[in-house]
């Protein structure tokens, strides 16, 4: 009897062990589901898990090497301007991505401005701010405090205007063009921005009208003079003191 339940003349262990076995552990062919690698979802060793650690290290080495390019290990002013998020609609549900607007100064006549987009918001901020390091300006300033002479920036439908002002007056500015003139490290200013609010068009024309800004030191160098002769046409009685208190 024992012969007639055995068919195939298989032996008896063989039977006991594939009836013991968990369902779902062996394929039909006899080889177990998880040698496949792709298809073992959410499984040791499964592809999808080797997929999802592969972005994130691809993620890590990209940082550190954002890392290692620092300004000589200088402090810097770091501005977040507006963080943006947007969706798209994909089969299964939506994607959300993020864009970051980063204004980087170190407070000493220099700044710079980046963007950066990415699926998280932190690592938009990296990007942002890796951009903004490599776009810095240098901005000339009457006294380390305020501009040398008004200014007129102008980018898309957005006007900037710039003026230089006494001490005590204070950063007489608004949204993202406070900080610029924060990083930038201006104490005394007074703007206006007309024709847009769109914090990207109004940091570009901020940045065209810095671009502008000379100081009596640099026209003299190209005219050919000094800075007393510049200063004393306007009838100022104090030019040499002037021209020696005049920095960069």
């Amino acid at each position: 009897m024992a012969d007639d339940n055995n068919q195939g003349g298989a032996p008896a262990e063989a039977t006991t062990q594939d009836a013991n076995a968990a369902p779902g552990n062996f394929a039909p062919g006899g080889a177990p589901r998880g040698g496949r690698g792709g298809r073992g979802r959410g499984g040791p060793g499964g592809g999808n898990d080797r997929n999802r650690g592969g972005r994130d290290g691809n993620r890590g080495r990209r940082d550190d090497r954002r890392g290692g390019a620092d300004d000589g290990g200088e402090e810097l002013i770091e501005k977040l301007v507006h963080i943006n998020r947007v969706s798209k609609t994909v089969k299964g549900g939506k994607r959300f991505g993020f864009a970051a607007l980063v204004v980087v100064g170190d407070g000493k006549g220099r700044v710079g401005f980046g963007h950066g987009k990415a699926r998280e918001v932190p690592e938009a901020i990296s990007k942002a701010t890796a951009a903004a390091k490599k776009k810095m300006v240098r901005v000339p300033l009457r006294e380390g405090r305020t501009l040398h002479h008004d200014g007129l920036g102008h980018f898309g439908a957005g006007r900037v205007y710039v003026r230089s002002a006494p001490s005590g007056t204070g950063i007489i500015a608004g949204g993202p063009m406070r900080a610029v003139f924060e990083s930038l490290g201006v104490a005394d200013v007074v703007t206006k921005s007309t024709g847009t609010s769109n914090p990207y068009n109004m940091i570009r024309a901020t940045f065209e009208a810095l671009g502008e800004q000379t100081s009596p030191k640099a026209v003299a160098q190209r005219r050919g003079k000094k800075i007393a002769d510049l200063l004393g046409r306007g009838g100022s009685q104090t030019a040499e003191a002037d021209a020696a208190a005049i920095a960069e």
